[in-house]
């Protein structure tokens, strides 16, 4: 079975340093546009997770929740979290 959510090496290395910073990190993915559509990182817990949200899986220890509406959409596809060049603040 292929994971439904998988991370570059590059990804990997910036949520390490983002829970060195900030602890414990989940992520969200929410069924808007623009920034909204691409996976956000949170402390864990600072983004509140409702019934319209399903979990999708763990990266590297972290939760990855996305919209429902969203998941429908993307259910049978593979996630690959990367780090977004130039600046390092963002995964796509």
């Amino acid at each position: 079975m292929i994971q439904r959510i998988v991370a570059t090496d590059k990804a990997l290395a910036l949520i390490e340093q983002f829970r060195a910073m900030h602890g414990p990190l989940m992520f969200h993915q929410s069924g808007g546009c623009c920034d909204g559509s691409q996976p956000m990182c949170f402390t864990a817990g600072e983004f509140k997770v409702g019934s319209s949200d399903v979990w999708v899986g763990t990266i590297n220890g972290c939760n990855f929740y996305m919209a429902r509406d969203q998941f429908q959409y993307s259910q049978y596809t593979q996630i690959i979290l990367d780090e977004r060049l130039p600046a390092a603040v963002a995964f796509r």
